[in-house]
């Protein structure tokens, strides 16, 4: 069932890193947001002034402007909009300037659909339909697969030894694509 985004609430994704905004995009919407994408601060500035967003999920570094400067122009544009922070880099100073800029929580990468939606203490609007089925098992699955893909370059071999899987396996792996819900 397609909804309209005036159905559900709208999410801002910003990150420089293309194959983790596709899917987590993909996560975001199976759980019933309507999400934007952009991959870059400088990218994210004018979606957010054209169309304020419900929430929004960070990257804190990126080329361009670091993410914390969209968390200030975000909480300026508008102080309910619930932000979450992602970061490869956690540390407690640049958590700290998070929160003080807007932030709603701040989550070392990796982090999955499911925790970002807990990060936003996000509570299903009563109108909205009720999945009968928990995100299943083969989707966090690839999820977690993809992200450490990209973190080893898209290297399949390097991925396997990481994810201690013999290659030929990861490889059947990466080519089903995940269960899309109904």
């Amino acid at each position: 069932m397609t909804q309209s985004c005036e159905e559900t609430a709208s999410l801002l994704l910003v990150d420089d890193d293309e194959t983790f905004c596709k899917v987590l995009s993909a996560a975001l919407e199976n759980r019933g947001f309507c999400v934007c994408v952009a991959h870059s601060v400088e990218l994210a500035i004018p979606l957010a002034r054209a169309n304020p967003p419900e929430f929004a999920v960070i990257d804190l570094k990126m080329g361009g402007a670091p993410g914390l400067v969209l968390v200030k122009a975000l909480h300026e544009l508008d102080p309910n909009t619930r932000i979450v922070v992602l970061t490869g880099y956690a540390s407690i100073a640049t958590a700290v300037e998070a929160i003080k800029l807007g932030a709603t929580q701040y989550l070392a990468k990796p982090a999955n659909a499911d925790e970002i939606v807990a990060a936003f203490g996000h509570v299903a609007d009563s109108d909205a339909p009720i999945k009968a089925q928990p995100t299943q098992i083969e989707n966090l699955e690839w999820e977690h697969i993809q992200r450490v893909l990209h973190e080893h370059g898209d290297n399949i071999s390097a991925t396997a030894r990481a994810l201690n899987m013999h290659r030929r396996t990861l490889q059947r792996k990466l080519a089903k694509p995940p269960v899309r819900g109904e």
